[in-house]
């Protein structure tokens, strides 16, 4: 074995070593620090690319989760409007059936009759959401549809119909010579109403089985990101305490490695 002190070749392996014990203490203690597995792309190039695609999803999810609360709120809204139009029908259409009693005032009967017309004609133009006519057509958007995104790269199409396409002048214009006429006009709107309602009833059913749906993606892609992203904190702990303690044997030996060429002056003395 010969003796050499140009290139200590031991001590570069034993510096080496520490390197990299001193490198990974580091990364344990990072996550440590901030909680995460993955801090930059060197960590884990797949995982990360991984983990940021589902962390896009989630955000799209979650707008699509806001964008059906707003498309439930629109229907809410529209539905309390038709269901308080099919009341005053109903009222309506029993101002009619007293139309058939001899002993009642037609011109009373034609006046209430006119009012409840016109608060339905009030109801069908003014009945909004966020400033956006909900049964008039005046500003519905692409010709009565509301298209909302409720998933990622899906879309939900609602179109419960509009009621400016209804004829209400025989509610709204009656005369004491028309009240006992206009029993088939009710029905229609009554009709028309009932169907409008009957189709909010069936996209709010479809609504709730899409929040359920975004409600279960969104939490299993969360537990995804955390399976890639978040560190095993005992375990970052356990490899920050043994790097620790070989930072301080490595450090030792190293020194010790470093000054072994120091015997050699023994062959000078």
């Amino acid at each position: 074995m010969s003796f050499q002190i140009n290139t200590n070749v031991n001590a570069l392996l034993a510096y080496n070593a520490l390197a990299k014990t001193t490198q990974n203490t580091a990364n344990a203690q990072l996550q440590l620090a901030t909680g995460l597995r993955i801090n930059s792309v060197a960590d884990d190039t797949s995982g990360y690319r991984v983990g940021k695609d589902l962390q896009g999803k989630i955000a799209i999810m979650q707008s699509a989760q806001n964008n059906v609360g707003s498309a439930k709120d629109i229907l809410s809204t529209a539905e309390s409007a038709l269901s308080s139009v099919n009341d005053l029908l109903i009222q309506i259409q029993g101002k009619v059936t007293d139309s058939n009693d001899p002993t009642k005032n037609l011109t009373s009967l034609a006046n209430d009759i006119n009012a409840l017309g016109s608060e339905i004609s009030s109801i069908f133009s003014n009945t909004q959401f966020n400033s956006t006519n909900l049964l008039s057509g005046s500003s519905v958007p692409s010709n009565a549809n509301f298209i909302f995104q409720t998933g990622v790269g899906e879309t939900t199409t609602i179109n419960f119909g509009t009621m400016s396409t209804l004829d209400l002048s025989s509610i709204t214009g009656a005369s004491s010579s028309t009240v006992a006429s206009i029993g088939s006009t009710v029905t229609n709107l009554q009709n028309a109403v009932q169907n409008a309602l009957g189709s909010i009833g069936n996209y709010v059913q479809r609504l709730n089985v899409k929040s359920d749906y975004l409600t279960s993606a969104v939490t299993n892609a969360n537990s995804t990101v955390s399976r890639l992203f978040d560190a095993d904190m005992a375990m970052a702990q356990l490899n920050s305490t043994k790097g620790q303690i070989q930072q301080q044997i490595g450090t030792t030996q190293l020194y010790n490695i470093n000054t072994a060429p120091q015997n050699l002056l023994a062959l000078f003395r």
